[in-house]
């Protein structure tokens, strides 16, 4: 088994995530990104994608769930996190990283951002 890591970064979204009702209304930047660990040696020898993690369908699987409104960013990321191990049969070693450009905390800063481990 060779073990290899395997990221998404900087998925970008327009979504409504937010405890404020502007935030909700007006919407806003939110950036995603994904990383796992995964045995990558039958995919290195086959150059085949069934031996390996679809990106596009971590992307879609992400999309969705960005497109359903959640008050906080740590509900955001454990059901993408949920949907993932679900949908994928991820089984650990992955993380989630929700961002959020410039959050509303009363003085400057660029982005809030939670990350999910399993």
């Amino acid at each position: 088994m060779k073990k290899g890591k395997i990221e998404l970064c900087g998925m970008r979204f327009f979504a409504r995530h937010g405890c404020l009702e502007s935030e909700r209304a007006e919407g806003n930047e939110f950036l995603v990104d994904f990383s796992c660990e995964r045995d990558i040696e039958a995919a290195g020898i086959t150059d085949d994608l069934a031996d390996t993690l679809d990106y596009s369908r971590v992307y879609a699987l992400v999309a969705e769930e960005m497109q359903e409104p959640s008050k906080l960013l740590e509900h955001v990321a454990a059901r993408i996190a949920d949907r993932l191990e679900s949908e994928l049969g991820l089984e650990g070693g992955f993380e989630v990283r929700v961002s959020k450009k410039n959050p509303p905390v009363g003085g400057e800063c660029e982005w809030a951002r939670v990350s999910v481990r399993r």
